[in-house]
Formats: C-alpha cells, sequence, structure tokens
C-alpha cells in the first residue's frame, strides 16, 4: 500500500493498521501511539452543556474502542510508549504523566491525568501541560472555552515533542499506528525524527497533513 504523504522523513498512511506492512522493529527507536482502550467512549453529542459552555460539536466515536483492546502487537516492538495505562494491563515498566491541571492550576471535571506505560525508563515521569478537552484556559476559577481539538481524545503535540524529545535521537524511526490527528508526526517534524503513522479515518489524515504544513511557532498546543 501507497502512503498518501511521503515528505522529508514523515510518512502517512489512510489505512487500517491491519491493511499496512508495520515497519521492522529493529529499525524503530520507538514506538508511540495512542490507541483505542476499548472503554467504548464516545464525545458529546450536540447541544450538550460542560460547566455552562454550550458543545455545539457532534464528534463520531473512537473507532475501535468498542472492542477489547490487546497491546501484545504494540509490545513486540523493544521500545514503546502507549497512552492509555491505566485501562490495559501491561508488564512491569515506567510511566508517563501528563498532568493536565498544569501543576495544580486549575480544578478540571475530567480526569486530572493521562497516563502513559513505557518500557524505555523505569518510574514515574510527569509533564504539566494545562488542557482539558475543549477547555485550555483556566481564568479566575474557571475554565474558558477553546477550540475543540481536532480529534476526540487528542493530545498535545507539546507532550508528544517532550516525549520524543526526551527518549529518542535525531534521525531515530517513531512508528505510531494510531496516528489520529498526528500530534507526534507535528512532533517528529519539528524535532528531526523519522515518522510512519497510520490512520483510518480520513477527517484526521487530512488534519494531521495541514498541521504538518503549519510551522512550529504557529502550532504550538
Amino acid at each position: 500500500m501507497n502512503p498518501v504523504y511521503d515528505v522529508d522523513g514523515i510518512t502517512i498512511y489512510h489505512a487500517d493498521n491491519a491493511d499496512v506492512d508495520w515497519p521492522d522493529p529493529g529499525d524503530v527507536g520507538l514506538l508511540l501511539t495512542d490507541p483505542p482502550y476499548g472503554i467504548g467512549w464516545s464525545a458529546p453529542t450536540t447541544g450538550g452543556n460542560v460547566n455552562g459552555v454550550s458543545d455545539t460539536h457532534n464528534t463520531n466515536a473512537v473507532v475501535g474502542d468498542v472492542e477489547p483492546f490487546d497491546p501484545q502487537l504494540l509490545l513486540s516492538y523493544p521500545r514503546v510508549a502507549i497512552f492509555g495505562a491505566n485501562y490495559f494491563t501491561h508488564p512491569p515498566g515506567g510511566l508517563l504523566v501528563w498532568d493536565k491541571t498544569g501543576g495544580g492550576k486549575a480544578k478540571t471535571f475530567m480526569p486530572g491525568a493521562e497516563v502513559a506505560w513505557t518500557n524505555v525508563v523505569g518510574g514515574c515521569h510527569i509533564f504539566h501541560h494545562l488542557w482539558s478537552g475543549a477547555f485550555r484556559d483556566y481564568v479566575d476559577n474557571e475554565w474558558k472555552s477553546h477550540n475543540r481539538g481536532l480529534h476526540p481524545t487528542q493530545k498535545p503535540t507539546r507532550l508528544m515533542r517532550w516525549i520524543v524529545e526526551q527518549w529518542t535521537e535525531p534521525g531515530d524511526l517513531v512508528f505510531d499506528p494510531y496516528m489520529g490527528s498526528g500530534p507526534v508526526a507535528r512532533a517528529c517534524a519539528d524535532l528531526g525524527r523519522r515518522y510512519v503513522g497510520i490512520e483510518i479515518v480520513e477527517e484526521y489524515v487530512d488534519a494531521a497533513i495541514g498541521r504538518l504544513g503549519q510551522t512550529a511557532m504557529i502550532f504550538n498546543d
């Protein structure tokens, strides 16, 4: 299968990842991905109201999220960082924690952190970055609405830059079989890492390619 995007070491496939030949584990410096966890998550529907802010965006459920998640195929890679660590069973290793409250700066109606499991480093490593879905500014003890993310479980590009910069070297290949809207792709482009990503939803593929056309200074979430 041919990629839909292949520029300056960044390669993207629009496909079910079962239909694409995955890179050889020996060639991959880090598998970094945010897979569906099997929790049946669905975004709010049109007309919802969260903390007084009207939600007029209707988003499809995450593809594959109603099925049990088995990380074994991902764990066949020697170096991995997989988000959703609190939703699936994994062997002993380290944890990468995204503190969404920005170091306790804000109260959140959603979980205050998200966790990735990794076999690259031991212990618990924390990244503080204030963000709670569509709400990313906290003023006078309440969240202010921000443009909703491109993907319902989107992660910040800054978070992915932190992981990629800490645990890979320039020129390394980063593999992301659940690409979403492409924050890992954007991080790799910014940091001079090669990248292979796969995403089944065309809307998110288009969004990822659009993000790659922006400069790091412009796209700085």
